[in-house]
């Protein structure tokens, strides 16, 4: 794989203020059909956090990125082509729905239909998933916005692992950032290597890495080897 050029974008971290206009915008893009309600093609994470998908930084677990090998050599860090082409039909290091969450929508709709009562009408969720009301909401694309999760989950944050609690605790008084979180475009793509239809590619003039439409498949080895899930 040999590029011209590198092309780069910078975000400015002390002047995004999570307001999610780049999610939303991105998301409706790519959003046209439906299986993909739960998929944020672009987010904004408060950390502190365990994110989105939980713990994606935990690459021990989710095996995404490269390994450098005694020989120098690198390999994807979930496996060579036959290790990919074993498990295409059951991917271990694949984030289940239970890592995003259940998309929903809310019952628009009674607002406006609802007969008249003493009670004001609600719109109650609905999920995306099996259509069935749901009784609570568990889990959302930006569940931690603003530090509004539990402590309890947020303190799993994978970069706080060695981090005494107490101290933890401190920390998340003084400080919080805003994490935008989009493809970044690496300049040894681990998605690139391990895609099995070979959909992925990087654009030699700009380096900006695509997918080929007509030839994905939909095996999402890609959000395997991907380290930034």
């Amino acid at each position: 794989m040999k590029i011209r050029a590198q092309i780069s974008m910078v975000l400015n971290l002390d002047k995004c203020i999570g307001c999610h206009t780049c999610s939303v915008t991105c998301k409706n893009v790519w959003t046209n059909r439906e299986g993909v309600e739960y998929a944020w093609f672009n987010n904004v994470e408060t950390k502190p956090g365990i994110g989105y998908p939980d713990n994606w930084e935990d690459q021990a677990k989710w095996n995404g990125g490269w390994e450098r090998k005694k020989n120098g050599k690198l390999l994807p860090k979930m496996g060579g082509k036959l290790k990919v082409l074993a498990k295409i039909f059951a991917n271990p290091d694949l984030p289940e729905i239970d890592d995003y969450y259940e998309p929903f929508t809310f019952d628009y709709e009674h607002l406006q239909t609802a007969p008249e009562s003493k009670a004001q009408p609600v719109a109650r969720p609905r999920s995306l998933i099996t259509g069935e009301r749901m009784e609570k909401i568990n889990k959302g694309p930006n569940w931690e916005e603003i530090l509004g999760g539990e402590f309890s989950k947020r303190s799993k944050d994978y970069n706080f692992q060695e981090v005494e609690k107490e101290i933890y605790g401190q920390f998340e008084n003084t400080f919080m950032m805003y994490l935008p979180r989009l493809c970044e475009h690496c300049l040894n793509p681990a998605c690139v290597a391990v895609c099995p239809s070979g959909a992925i590619y990087k654009r030699e003039e700009d380096g900006v890495v695509l997918i080929d439409q007509n030839k994905c498949r939909g095996w999402r080895m890609c959000v395997s080897g991907c380290p930034y899930k």
